[in-house]
């Protein structure tokens, strides 16, 4: 499954301020509720997880996965392996508003997800977002685990893992570029559901939501 869009713009003058709990939480070194700490999910392709990076290990197997032509059209990462580094060192190194993540399925490496406050990034100047909205960019890493609904059973497992671990989200959002079919298909399989189409700065993208009060529904 191709990913959703290029993440956006690591934190700086163009984010959104923090409110007070969030500050709280900054100073925790916290904003999304310990990512490192959730819980593996199980699902029907395997055992998930998410493994949030450590570019001294992963980096050749994400600009591998970037340099990849069908992950490069949407996420425009390929080049040499600095392009990649400086893309994930940006999140590392910023202040905890998006976490980037290995997705590991029965202890393989084999997607790559950054999991971001949306309320606190510039998307949430292109759509009415609620405190503690929270964004999803996912990319399959492997052409043999797209097309076959895999990247489906992940998004709604990482979507269920947000809801279970952060009890102040009442949303989970993302916004595929609206020409990526597959994505777009994927994320409504996955029990979200096609909210509006945005402009963006970089793209027209599909406003997919799923809400906490219909994640047993949709």
């Amino acid at each position: 499954m191709s990913p959703t869009r290029p993440p956006a713009d690591p934190p700086g003058d163009d984010t959104l301020d923090l409110r007070a709990d969030d500050l709280a939480a900054l100073l925790d070194g916290d904003l999304l509720d310990s990512v490192a700490a959730w819980n593996p999910a199980a699902t029907s392709a395997g055992a998930f997880r998410l493994v949030p990076v450590r570019l001294e290990r992963d980096l050749p197997l994400l600009a591998g996965w970037m340099n990849d032509p069908a992950v490069a059209a949407f996420w425009e990462l390929a080049g040499p392996d600095t392009v990649t580094a400086d893309h994930v060192r940006a999140q590392l190194e910023g202040d905890g508003r998006s976490v980037p993540c290995l997705g590991v399925l029965d202890g393989t490496p084999m997607s790559y997800f950054e999991i971001y406050r949306a309320d606190l990034d510039p998307l949430a100047r292109h759509y009415p977002a609620l405190p503690h909205d929270t964004g999803i960019h996912l990319l399959i890493g492997g052409g043999t685990d797209r097309g076959r609904g895999v990247g489906t059973t992940l998004l709604r497992a990482v979507a269920d893992l947000v809801l279970d671990h952060r009890p102040r989200c009442t949303r989970v959002v993302a916004e595929p570029d609206i020409r990526n079919t597959p994505s777009v298909s994927a994320f409504l399989s996955g029990g979200f559901r096609y909210a509006a189409e945005v402009d963006l700065p970089d793209k027209r993208a599909a406003l997919m939501i799923r809400d906490r009060a219909l994640r047993h529904v949709l």
